[in-house]
């Protein structure tokens, strides 16, 4: 099966409009919907976009309390971005978990080379320091970066991934409302050109991440 091409502005509209995710801090998960990126039917895990996202040009704070330019520090080098929060009980900590064990099956080298940066969509409560803590617990190497939402915000809309801030619900619980799609920028181009939803398994991203460091098609 060869890989499916999908515009970016359906891409957009289908990752801003249509595949917020609804995670909050009660362990009722059968209230969190599953997110459908995209309508691939192939067995492919990442959908490449035709029409590439450009970086999010934004400035937030690490978790050393330092700042931190996306575009800047990840120019040329394999990144993959994800939006959620720590609070999330499920979909969060399943992302990156599942990207973590992809990581560890690559060499070394490549290791070294690849950068997965976790922005919270929850920034009153992810402080640089409770989301050091949490990124620790799923890989030490993981970037953790928050700061002011309507910053954050923005730079998820502008690579198609949609988030709102964070409310309650009728029982207290704080739920977030965020994109579930992990974009993988091409340390070539410095685009985001892979999509892929919350479905991907630690064994897709362990089969797609050696081309995806070079910048090739998965």
């Amino acid at each position: 099966m060869r890989t499916k091409y999908v515009p970016a502005a359906i891409a957009f509209a289908v990752a801003a409009a249509l595949t917020l995710t609804a995670c909050g801090d009660s362990d009722d998960k059968a209230k969190s919907p599953v997110t459908d990126v995209s309508a691939d039917t192939s067995n492919k895990a990442g959908t490449v976009l035709d029409r590439p996202f450009t970086k999010p040009d934004f400035v937030l704070t690490d978790t050393q309390g330092k700042k931190f330019d996306f575009r800047e520090r990840t120019k040329g080098k394999p990144t993959l971005i994800y939006f959620g929060y720590t609070h999330c009980p499920d979909v969060c900590p399943l992302t990156m978990s599942n990207i973590a064990l992809a990581k560890r099956n690559l060499p070394k080298a490549d290791q070294d080379k690849l950068q997965v940066v976790f922005v919270t969509t929850d920034p009153g409560r992810d402080t640089p320091e409770s989301l050091g803590k949490w990124l620790k617990a799923q890989d030490p190497s993981f970037i953790g970066l928050t700061g002011d939402f309507p910053t954050i915000q923005a730079g998820a809309r502008s690579i198609g991934i949609g988030i709102d801030p964070a409310t309650k619900d009728e029982k207290g619980n704080v739920v977030s409302m965020h994109g579930a799609q992990v974009i993988a920028f091409s340390p070539k181009t410095d685009q985001g050109y892979v999509l892929y939803g919350d479905t991907a398994t630690d064994k897709d991203y362990a089969k797609d991440l050696p081309k995806i460091i070079l910048g090739e098609n998965p």
